[in-house]
């Protein structure tokens, strides 16, 4: 099996992150002055190039204030890592494909996510703006006033369920609302006291 990082040149990658973040000419990340100098290149990474600046006398270099910079994997590593993103491969699949713990890789594309949200304009709507669906919250969430239920106001008086007493002759007789009268089969409530019999 082929292992995807031996593939990919370290000077190529420092080299694409220069020309992405120097496009303008290379500046200060401190105090963002134009007068730099370079100052060689990084003992631990031969192609990571390092800068000083004459204003504050600061130095920095090509991964400064970057999602990449204060990491102990290879640029070309986080670069396959957000490539590998971009394809929408799971984390698994990134560490098989680096050949990385998946704890780490979990890490890496948390921070790179993480980046690309800080570092993205915001969206600004200008002109017509049209929006084919809309979705709105039928909820009261907040205003517990608005859901209160009122209570039902009724010009009527709403009837009584009639109770009726079947008499041991087969003949009923209508109860009415007199609780003294009740006795035998009680139809709403289906009660049949024994003692009427």
């Amino acid at each position: 099996m082929v292992n995807i990082q031996h593939l990919i040149n370290d000077a190529k990658c420092f080299e694409t992150v220069r020309d992405l973040r120097w496009g303008d000419g290379i500046f200060c990340p401190h105090c963002h002055s134009g007068l730099i100098i370079k100052r060689g290149f990084d003992e631990t990474q031969p192609h990571r190039q390092r800068y000083g600046c004459r204003s504050c006398a600061r130095g920095f270099d090509d991964l400064t204030d970057t999602i990449f910079a204060g990491h102990h994997q290879p640029l070309r590593v986080w670069i396959l890592c957000l490539y590998f993103m971009g394809l929408n491969l799971s984390t698994r699949q990134i560490a098989r494909e680096l050949d990385l713990n998946k704890d780490d890789v979990q890490q890496m594309t948390t921070q790179l996510r993480e980046g690309i949200v800080q570092h993205k304009a915001p969206v600004r709507l200008e002109g017509e703006v049209e929006c084919d669906e809309v979705y709105l919250i039928a909820g009261h969430k907040g205003h517990p006033e608005a859901v209160k239920k009122t209570p039902l106001r009724t010009t009527q008086s709403t009837p009584r369920p009639t109770r009726t007493r079947y008499l041991s002759t087969g003949k009923t007789a209508d109860l009415g609302d007199d609780p003294t009268a009740r006795g035998g089969i009680d139809s709403a409530a289906g009660e049949c006291p024994a003692a009427n019999y």
